[in-house]
């Protein structure tokens, strides 16, 4: 597992990750899902890559 720092000094250690086509409001999906499970110790981030034009979501575990 790859290891990160959340920004209150937590470390966050990557799940998972899945690349797919750009989605517009893929980050509703995301904030919904934060919103959603933040009691289950899980942090869902988005990136978006513009030069081939995808995404990444990511899943991290506190």
């Amino acid at each position: 597992m790859v290891g990160k720092e959340h920004s209150q000094g937590a470390k966050l250690d990557l799940i998972a990750t899945k690349s797919f086509k750009s989605y517009d409001d893929m980050y509703k999906v995301v904030d919904f899902l934060n919103k959603t499970l933040k009691d289950k110790k899980v942090i869902f981030g988005l990136t978006k890559n513009k030069s081939n034009d995808t995404m990444s979501i990511s899943v991290y575990e506190i």
